[in-house]
């Protein structure tokens, strides 16, 4: 199911505001990790519900894309399905650079006015009959671009790839989930991606025997899969696929107290580490930004730390960097390991710097052995044939015990009913099982122009109640878009 952060009311807010909001950045050592690396070098892909590259905060960081649903744009920069602002979201939160809108904003207002000032001074010297002064030089004005105001990303400088798929209800495109993933992971792997985000989840542990090939192909080529673990209030009681497939970075969610958050995560033995997943803010669709909450935000907020690390010791395997995420993570919870917040909270200071010794296995175990095991076959990497990478112009704006294996009844390839409807619902429960669930949802204006907010229908313009915890909360999204 698709949690995609909630998103109540709307009002304007002021842009530092947005920046101001972003307490992680300090609480949890990114600043301190930024001495370090600011994530230049590296390919992220974001594999969600598209991203939409023209957003003031993400000028410059999308560097190609693609949609496997067959219902978006080529290059994966329409926002779609159900909760169309989830992947603008969740990628603002990863690379998002920020903006100078209002340093634009104020040099314009600087501008008009000088002219105002010399036009009144030429009035004035006409009538005495006096030389008029000399038109002032105007204020250079700077190109749209990254800046002080908006969201910052945790890894800044790294590039994203935009992997749009239809998540959430039933796609026009026709292109099942189960099949739509396995595709957006392989064309990752192909474009160079050196980490991958997934910001969704099943409700349902186990996963069709069709992803495997596509996460053994991430893992030999050694990708960093990070995923979000679930929220309760998206009706995931325990970690969901793709967050308990073996070696992918599994990511829980914790309050400004450090605390697992009760609707926000979820529990399993598969949780790596646990990050801030509520309150959150993110940026949405047409330059608006939002608060959401949910594993969905916790996880960019990992996966740009796994960018950090790529960036500062390009030489350590996917296995190494992960084990740098997880042997630097504070206890939480009981002591050890445990199933709350895995290893314990991100330290993205640590993570850069602490002394960590080499490791040859990802801690978090490997598909290659769950398939030699489970699926009693020998894992072989399937040939590619993902379509070429679509360049973005630039921006021209102002772990759960393993699922048991398929029954070898069922033909090959299929899923069991109940897995069917499972990820129909993973998808109307999917999309965001990371993230969101309940918080306040506000409408931001463009700091520039008090342009922005969302379209009528989606979740973040849609008013609903936060009740019962039990409840999914896509009960109460709006039937259809107008």
């Amino acid at each position: 199911m698709l949690g995609a952060g909630s998103l109540l009311g709307a009002e304007p807010a002021r842009a530092d505001h947005v920046r101001d909001s972003q307490y992680w950045l300090d609480d949890y050592g990114i600043r301190d990790a930024w001495r370090e690396s600011r994530g230049a070098g590296v390919t992220v892909a974001v594999i969600d519900t598209g991203v939409d590259a023209s957003h003031p905060d993400l000028v410059g960081a999308v560097a190609g894309g693609i949609d496997v649903s067959g219902s978006g744009a080529p290059d994966g920069t329409e926002p779609i399905g159900s909760l169309p602002e989830h992947g603008t979201l969740v990628a603002t939160m990863l690379a998002g650079r920020g903006n100078n809108l209002e340093e634009i904003a104020r040099l314009e207002a600087e501008e008009v006015q000088q002219g105002i000032a010399w036009r009144r001074a030429v009035a004035e010297a006409e009538k005495n009959e006096k030389e008029p002064p000399p038109r002032p030089d105007a204020p250079e004005i700077p190109e749209p671009g990254p800046g002080p105001d908006g969201v910052i990303g945790v890894a800044p400088e790294a590039d994203l790839l935009a992997v749009s798929l239809w998540l959430g209800s039933e796609n026009p495109g026709g292109v099942a989930v189960e099949d739509q993933v396995p595709e957006a992971v392989r064309w990752a792997v192909d474009q160079g991606a050196q980490v991958i985000n997934m910001s969704l989840g099943s409700t349902k542990p186990d996963w069709p025997a069709s992803w495997d090939q596509a996460f053994l192909y991430a893992e030999q080529n050694d990708v960093v899969v990070v995923a979000a673990a679930g929220n309760r209030a998206g009706g995931m009681e325990q970690v969901g696929a793709p967050a308990t497939i073996p070696g992918v970075l599994t990511v829980a969610g914790v309050d400004t107290n450090r605390a697992a958050s009760w609707d926000s995560s979820t529990q399993g033995i598969s949780i790596g580490v646990a990050a801030p997943a509520d309150p959150l803010i993110g940026g949405l669709p047409g330059g608006g930004y939002a608060e959401w909450s949910g594993t969905s935000g916790a996880a960019p907020l990992v996966s740009g730390v796994v960018a950090l690390i790529r960036a500062r010791y390009p030489d350590l395997s996917a296995a190494q960097v992960v084990n740098r995420v997880l042997s630097t993570a504070r206890d939480a919870g009981e002591p050890g390991i445990d199933n709350l917040y895995g290893y314990g909270l991100l330290d993205a200071g640590a993570a850069l710097t602490a002394d960590v010794p080499a490791v040859d296995a990802n801690p978090l175990g490997t598909i290659a052995e769950w398939i030699r095991v489970h699926r009693r076959g020998t894992p072989s990497p399937p040939a590619s044939s993902a379509p070429a990478v679509v360049p973005q112009p630039e921006s021209t704006v102002p772990a759960v015990a393993a699922p048991e294996p398929i029954s070898p009844e069922a033909p090959a390839g299929a899923l069991p009913a109940v897995l069917v409807i499972g990820f129909a619902t993973l998808l109307a429960a999917v999309a965001a099982a990371g993230t969101v669930h309940v918080a306040r949802v506000r409408r931001r204006v463009r700091a520039r122009a008090g342009e922005g907010g969302v379209d009528e229908g989606t979740l973040a313009g849609h008013a609903w109640r936060a009740g019962d915890r039990r409840r999914d909360p896509f009960d109460d999204l709006p039937e259809g878009r107008s």
